[in-house]
């Protein structure tokens, strides 16, 4: 199948409209607006150099993720898309031996320079969807009232419709509403991710990331994510991480290409898959290596 074949293919009209119905019902109750927003949430990353025990991983990485799209992030295994990634959360803290040059910028946040406290913030501005679902070993009520309570909100009023609005953004409202203080663990691995991008959504973050979201679901939950992240574009920058070219080939706005540590293209989606600029992204596209 040609690329622009498969660039046409979407998820369904009757799947996007249902989405759309629970978001557009979710924010008729204004939950949100707990904490201050960001004036400017452009995320930019200029000469960034990470290696880790002194092997060079990312080399001089330069781009500018735009706001309010979903930008993913392709290459082949190895070049450093997890590692960008989960610099710009500062996840890639935990790593041992790891040496960070260059720099991050969240509109005016600092993220490589930030500290402390600024880093417990910074991640609340920069939610993550791991790979894998992680709900926390509690009920699903708390696992999304759980970072509100972290920051201070203690108002059950108000915890009960931040648990309602966000379970409502994912769909998943009308499956858990009977069941709320029941183990997150028991939801199936579709219905726990999408908890898991609740409880990042309930601490109102700028930019949301995705590291291979949909990879360890069914099918059918991965469209269902794959369409969330489509309808919350409006309201959040989504950064995602895929090994699926036709899944970025889906729902992408705007395309990274890494290669070997560094990014070889940048552009908007329409661009990059119908019109590469380079031999390199070319043969990638047409699957001389994966």
């Amino acid at each position: 199948m040609s690329i622009a074949a498969t660039i046409s293919q979407s998820i369904s009209s009757h799947f996007r409209t249902a989405v759309a119905h629970e978001w557009s019902h979710s924010t008729s109750f204004r939950a949100d607006r707990k904490f201050k927003p960001l004036n400017n949430a452009q995320l930019e990353v200029k000469d960034l150099k990470i290696s880790i025990q002194g092997n060079p991983i990312l080399k001089g990485v330069d781009i500018q993720i735009p706001r309010n799209k979903v930008t993913c992030i392709i290459g082949p295994s190895g070049c450093g898309k997890s590692t960008l990634l989960r610099t710009f959360n500062r996840l890639i803290d935990g790593t041992e031996g790891v040496q960070i040059d260059g720099s991050v910028t969240l509109g005016d946040i600092n993220v490589t320079g930030a500290r402390g406290k600024e880093i417990t913030e910074l991640r609340r501005n920069i939610g993550l969807v791991p790979q894998r679902p992680c709900p926390l070993p509690m009920s699903i009520y708390d696992n999304v009232a759980y970072g509100c309570r972290i920051h201070g909100i203690r108002n059950r009023h108000q915890l009960n419709a931040v648990v309602r609005h966000y379970l409502q953004a994912v769909g998943l409202w009308d499956e858990v509403k009977d069941r709320l203080h029941e183990p997150a663990t028991a939801l199936s691995g579709g219905q726990q991710q999408r908890l898991c991008l609740a409880r990042s959504l309930a601490v109102e973050p700028s930019v949301i990331l995705a590291d291979e979201a949909t990879s360890a679901l069914d099918p059918i939950s991965s469209k269902k994510v794959e369409g969330l992240f489509t309808h919350l574009k409006d309201r959040y920058t989504i950064v995602m991480v895929t090994h699926t070219l036709r899944q970025a080939l889906r729902i992408a706005d705007y395309v990274v290409f890494m290669y070997e540590g560094k990014v070889v293209e940048a552009g908007p989606a329409q661009q990059v898959f119908h019109n590469p600029q380079h031999e390199l992204t070319r043969d990638y596209l047409n699957g001389a290596f994966s």
